[in-house]
This record gives C-alpha cells, sequence and structure tokens, in this order.
C-alpha cells in the first residue's frame, strides 16, 4: 500500500516558537485515507474546516469558545454548534448569535470565508464545548 501524503499546504509565521497550526500538522488518518482529489469540494472544505476549528481550539484557555466572525453587514458572531456539508460544494455551520437567537449560515465553497474567534463560554461555570475536538473524533468514527 502506497504512503497518504498530505495534499499541498504551506503556512509562515513571525514567530517560529508560535504552536503549530492546521497546516503543518499530518493529516488525520480517516482524512488522508481518501485522497483529496477524489472528495468533492463541500467534503474537502468540510474536513478542513474542522482541523482548523480544533487547532484553534488546542490554543484556547478554559475560558473561551470558538465562535465565527461574519464580514460585511450586521451578521455579528456565530457560536459554533455544529458543521455540514451537502455534496458537491454546499458547507453550514449551525449554533446561535450573541443573544442566543439560533443562527445557521449556508454557505457555497467558492465563497467560503470563515474568521474563528475566542468568545467568552456562555456558561461560566461548565466546562468549555470543544465542537472542534468533537468533529475531529466524528471524522475518525464515521472512517472506522
Amino acid at each position: 500500500m502506497s504512503e497518504m501524503k498530505n495534499p499541498p499546504a504551506c503556512v509562515a509565521k513571525c514567530d517560529e516558537d508560535a504552536p503549530l497550526t492546521a497546516e503543518q500538522v499530518p493529516l488525520p488518518q480517516a482524512v488522508a485515507k481518501k485522497p483529496y482529489q477524489d472528495k468533492s469540494p463541500a467534503q474537502w472544505a468540510y474536513e478542513r474546516l474542522i482541523l482548523y476549528l480544533k487547532n484553534f481550539e488546542e490554543q484556547l484557555d478554559n475560558e473561551h469558545e470558538v465562535a465565527m466572525g461574519f464580514t460585511g453587514g450586521d451578521a455579528g458572531v456565530l457560536r459554533i454548534e455544529g458543521i455540514g456539508y451537502f455534496d458537491p460544494d454546499i458547507v453550514t455551520f449551525y449554533g446561535a448569535d450573541a443573544d442566543g437567537t439560533k443562527t445557521q449560515l449556508v454557505q457555497h465553497v467558492s465563497q467560503l470565508n470563515v474568521m474563528l474567534r475566542a468568545t467568552a463560554k456562555e456558561k461560566p461555570e461548565t466546562p468549555p464545548k470543544r465542537i472542534g475536538f468533537r468533529l475531529a473524533a466524528n471524522l475518525e468514527e464515521s472512517e472506522a
């Protein structure tokens, strides 16, 4: 069996001691199992978004969770509670805005722009929700 290779990726950082980024970490076996060229744009975007979410969360303290900021308009911030895709080209984010209103973003992969933000936990007394870790575990389980 041939060795699984990561797709081309690159990152440049000002601080050589900065934490590793998603581009620098080997792909999980479940993601690397199927060549990226054989995946739909939606599936490949979905899998990489999960890796970015997990990497971002690894750098957060216990007082913060990941949220997604929007550019343009007054859309604000979405506290990410789920992510999905619909082949061949749609990615969707589920969650709530700052007021707790149920929110969903449906995005075509050609328009995909995501800004991850650290946001204070909704309930300070509870452990932080780590959606990236949960989604990464789901990727591994779905391939088992």
